[in-house]
């Protein structure tokens, strides 16, 4: 296993949005608000993928251009998706723009 791996591994269900609750038929009087519970959840999925993402790339940093080019990145990419606001997935986002810088690449080569 290298050092690589966890950007290797495929994604879980833990990528996903937290779903909303589905509205209850009745409600009961020490029932908890379904909303603030979703919000909670949300903004503490949002952190949380915020916080994967600095694990997964900000040491990525560390190394040197022709290195991050070898393995799939660019600093400018790592740096532009580190500057996103929180309600933006930095992993989605960067994937997304790896994508297009791909198919730009390959536009070229034609």
């Amino acid at each position: 296993m290298s050092q690589y791996e966890p950007l290797r591994q495929p994604r879980t269900d833990a990528a996903k949005r937290p779903a909303q609750p589905p509205r209850p038929d009745f409600f009961m009087p020490a029932m908890p608000p379904l909303g603030l519970i979703h919000a909670l959840e949300t903004k503490w999925w949002e952190y949380r993928r915020r916080q994967q993402f600095r694990q997964r790339f900000l040491h990525l940093l560390a190394y040197d251009d022709p290195m991050l080019e070898d393995m799939g990145h660019c600093r400018d990419d790592i740096l532009w998706a580190s500057r996103l606001p929180l309600k933006e997935d930095a992993e989605q986002a960067l994937e997304q723009r790896r994508a297009a810088h791909k198919a730009a690449r390959q536009k070229r080569r034609r």
